[in-house]
């Protein structure tokens, strides 16, 4: 019984070190950053790969009364952009963290 209780503890430890590594990772990735670019170059919006919004950069040319609907769907493409690139970051990071899990194993998260 000795060898199974031991068995559980370390098991336990393990998935209590994952869950552990699995924060790290995540809060990790309020700190990685990505750029979204529309109009070639013209929008930039800088996100962290959470998607956070950290800034947005709009060249000087655009700003313009006649030129707002352009603004306006650049803005638009440069989010989405922003977000396809923290969404590809996000997930290639937390592939690093499954990738150590063995297979089938379920996170209770």
């Amino acid at each position: 019984m000795k060898d199974l209780n031991d068995f559980l503890k370390a098991a336990q430890e393990a998935a209590q070190n994952v869950q552990a590594e699995m924060s790290k990772a995540q809060a990790n990735l309020d700190v990685i950053e990505v750029e979204g670019a529309s109009g070639g170059g013209l929008v930039k919006i800088k996100a962290s790969a959470k998607g956070r919004i950290i800034a947005v950069d709009i060249d000087p040319s655009l700003l313009q009364p006649s030129e707002k609907q352009m603004l306006e769907d650049l803005i638009a493409a440069a989010f989405n952009d922003a977000r396809k690139k923290a969404d590809q970051v996000s997930e290639q990071e937390m592939g690093k963290m499954t990738a150590m899990l063995p297979p089938g194993f379920k996170l209770p998260f």
